[in-house]
């Protein structure tokens, strides 16, 4: 019976896999993900598969405990990084390609993979491209439920 009892405190420590609901918010309260309604997000911490702050809210979490933390950018998606704006010809672009501020974008790297884009600005001729996170430079809040250590 004790080890049962133990069992349930369990708390999550570096390297468990859990499984974890989570609605994440800017600081303004805006919504930007949440698996809510959805399955729950499952992943070993300290593979880097997660932004450090988000494991580290997790760390000592027992099951079906709830909790809100606050991630400074530092250890979300870090700060946006001038380097990462590219002007481009609009002559380059796609002739379907109708840019717009705010617009997604896909690019492929010389290895093959993709990379997202965001439309940073529209220019006569050209538009400026930005390769950053779309949540580079933001404070992240998320809402938490351990569901499971495995």
């Amino acid at each position: 019976m004790e080890t049962q009892e133990k069992n349930t405190q369990r708390k999550v420590k570096n390297n468990d896999t859990v499984k974890v609901h989570y609605t994440g918010k800017l600081t303004n309260g805006q919504i930007f993900d949440s698996s809510v309604d959805k399955q729950p997000l499952e992943f070993q911490l300290g593979q880097d598969m997660i932004i450090p702050g988000f494991e580290q809210g997790l760390i000592d979490m027992s099951v079906n405990e709830k909790k809100t933390v606050t991630i400074p950018e530092a250890e979300a998606y870090g700060e946006v990084r001038k380097e990462l704006f590219q002007e481009v010809p609009k002559s380059d672009l796609p002739s379907e390609i109708d840019p717009q501020v705010g617009m997604g974008l896909m690019a492929k790297n010389p290895d093959g993979t993709e990379r997202q884009l965001r439309v940073a600005e529209v220019r006569n001729d050209s538009i400026v491209i930005d390769a950053n996170h779309p949540l580079a430079g933001q404070d992240l809040v998320f809402d938490l439920e351990l569901v499971e250590i495995k």
